[in-house]
């Protein structure tokens, strides 16, 4: 990684690490899975803009969820019914939104409420150039700060859920977010990613929560 890379210049602002230093090899040489492997080696979990963006860290200890526990189907991937099983999700933002690389050779943003991936590149640099792109868009920077400002810090294990979800019209008020444990923040929303995920617009959703 090169001084003036973006990858590097998020390292640059990070907050960790949150786990034991850690040599992980993914076993890719190129491509964003070898890029995250040298990320974490470096820094072994950490938080961007104000943890609006958390990188999940490795290992049996330390602050947070486990990267590795995090993508086994028992975590919350069950919920989705498949529509998560190709993201290896490294991190993700204060709602719960995920980064994942896709088949070793792309980087994507996988929407909790809807299941929609958006392509951001091929690599961890790219992803890094769009979260610096916009901060306060792509990584919730603003927000993030003025809800825990006002309602005091994150846990590190913990994001929040919509009380509506936005995409049935909530809205982006506090008092529609309450402070799950992330791994129960996935599990909510999975059945709703299940019924929303595909349906044409102004389709009706049933929003079971049982």
């Amino acid at each position: 990684m090169s001084t003036d890379s973006a990858l590097e210049q998020l390292l640059s602002r990070a907050r960790g690490p949150l786990g034991p230093a850690i040599d992980l090899d993914f076993g890719f040489e190129t491509g964003p899975l070898a890029e995250l492997g040298r990320v974490i080696s470096r820094m072994n979990g950490f938080f961007l803009f104000n943890a609006g963006v958390q990188v999940f860290r490795v290992g049996e200890e330390g602050l947070g969820h486990d990267l590795l526990h995090w993508n086994t189907d028992d975590a919350w991937k069950d919920t989705y019914g498949g529509l998560a099983d190709d993201q290896f999700c490294f991190g993700q933002d204060i709602f719960g939104t995920q980064f994942a690389v896709v088949g070793g050779e792309k980087v994507v943003r996988f929407d909790p409420e809807t299941a929609d991936v958006t392509e951001l590149g091929d690599s961890l640099e790219s992803w890094a150039a769009w979260l610096l792109a916009d901060p306060d868009v792509n990584a919730a920077a603003s927000f993030a700060y003025a809800f825990q400002r006002e309602n005091g810090p994150l846990e590190p294990n913990e994001r929040l859920v919509p009380l509506q979800f936005l995409v049935g019209g909530g809205s982006y008020d506090f008092d529609n977010f309450a402070v799950k444990d992330a791994v129960t923040a996935m599990r909510i929303r999975g059945p709703i990613a299940q019924q929303v995920h595909g349906a044409p617009d102004g389709a009706t959703i049933r929003l079971d929560l049982a």
